[in-house]
């Protein structure tokens, strides 16, 4: 299955994080830290208007990130949710 940065999701679509790719400022280890680790769905719940940060909902936590922040998570992405967020 094709995998996507998270930044790539819309709002309401799901998907599993598949990869987290490290970086110099150490921030993969606070990721982990909020839930952001492999196998975990996270869903796009909204983006500000001019497109930063975003806010996503993980482990029934909502939870805003940086474009340059979540840019480094790879997700395999499977649709739309249902419900209200």
């Amino acid at each position: 299955m094709m995998e996507i940065r998270l930044t790539e999701l819309l709002p309401g679509e799901t998907g599993i994080i598949a990869y987290m790719e490290e970086n110099d400022r150490g921030l993969s280890g606070r990721l982990r830290d909020l839930g952001f680790t492999e196998n975990t769905p996270v869903t796009c719940v909204r983006t500000a208007p001019l497109g930063d940060p975003s806010a996503y909902r993980i482990r029934g936590t909502m939870i805003a990130l940086r474009r340059t922040d979540a840019a480094c998570l790879l997700i395999r992405p499977f649709g739309k949710t249902g419900g209200s967020l």
